[in-house]
């Protein structure tokens, strides 16, 4: 009687092993000549393609070394010394004395506390009404495209278009603010020239012209919210403020930290607005510290001085910063 070799024995086992010269040549399940395990015998990670994407990181180093380290470390050395914009004093090393009479002017730390304060008063209602909009558009009002261009369309104008219109709006005689606050019986304010209403019409103005740009990241967000979720939600017997607390909220969590970061770093930048609209006044109650920063450099010529103010001030973003990066990453946690 003829032996059957039975499954599992050796002759199946020599017929599924790799035999030794397909190991040799590099056969794919056999080790290749390199010895690693590669298929074919072909080393991972060659020399070939190694350096192959320099050419395409070689000009943004460039730019990014020409544009921002060198002017980084040019400013930090103006700082250093006594340099002026009329050319006088160039040469002269001041050490830490400009950062020491930085922390005792008073106008650096009265510009702070405005910059702070428009900051507040901006990126709040800059992150609610956005969220606010962006869910009116997303619930599926009648003419989206309407809404989405209204919304949106403040964003695309220049500063100086901006502040003249609401330059005209906040006009004591004839602004049509004051205009309608007459015609109700109530005496005309001085929107811009009165110290306890000049930064919250700043912030207004603010607020209609740049809230465009959170509202279309909220928006975004909010499409990619997948809908399944809200199907399971209804099913479940979840009424519609239910599904915007448990699902549409949470759902947003990162998009409303993104949006709170760019929004704080937007609003201790400020200038712009400012300068064209009050140039700091009335008082300089409304003068930001990077607009003192301009008037020291480029108005009292002491460029050396608003170096070091404006390095004192780049520590303060990049605390601020960091901190909400820290905040928003442990409520994400």
């Amino acid at each position: 009687m003829s032996s059957v070799p039975t499954v599992g024995g050796p002759a199946a086992v020599d017929e599924t092993r790799p035999s030794a010269k397909r190991r040799r040549r590099g056969v794919p399940g056999g080790g290749g000549p390199s010895g690693d395990g590669a298929p074919g015998g072909v080393r991972s990670g060659g020399g070939a393609s190694r350096g192959a994407g320099w050419p395409f990181v070689v000009p943004f180093l460039v730019f990014f070394v020409l544009f921002l380290v060198v002017p980084l470390g040019f400013g930090l050395w103006m700082s250093l010394t006594d340099s002026s914009l009329t050319g006088h004093g160039d040469s002269a090393f001041a050490g830490l004395d400009n950062y020491t009479e930085a922390f005792r002017d008073s106008e650096v730390w009265q510009s702070l506390g405005n910059t702070a304060w428009f900051t507040l008063l901006s990126s709040v209602p800059l992150v609610l009404f956005a969220l606010v909009m962006a869910l009116l558009v997303h619930t599926g009002l009648p003419g989206q495209w309407i809404w989405r261009l209204s919304f949106f369309a403040p964003y695309l104008l220049p500063v100086a278009v901006v502040t003249q219109v609401w330059g005209m709006l906040y006009q004591p005689e004839l602004g049509l603010f004051n205009t309608m606050l007459k015609a109700v019986g109530v005496d005309g304010i001085g929107w811009l020239v009165e110290e306890k209403y000049a930064m919250w019409s700043v912030a207004l103005l603010t607020l209609w012209w740049t809230v465009g740009f959170n509202f279309l990241l909220y928006l975004a967000a909010l499409q990619s919210v997948p809908d399944h979720l809200y199907e399971a939600a209804a099913l479940d017997g979840a009424g519609a403020w239910r599904r915007l607390w448990s699902i549409t909220l949470p759902q947003l969590r990162r998009t409303t930290g993104l949006i709170a970061v760019l929004q704080v770093l937007a609003s201790l930048k400020v200038f712009d607005q400012i300068y064209l609209l009050t140039k700091g006044g009335p008082a300089g109650s409304t003068r930001p510290i990077l607009e003192y920063i301009y008037d020291t450099g480029f108005t009292n010529y002491r460029l050396g001085y608003a170096s070091a103010v404006s390095y004192v001030f780049f520590a303060v973003v990049l605390i601020l910063s960091l901190a909400q990066l820290k905040i928003f990453s442990r409520r994400e946690d």
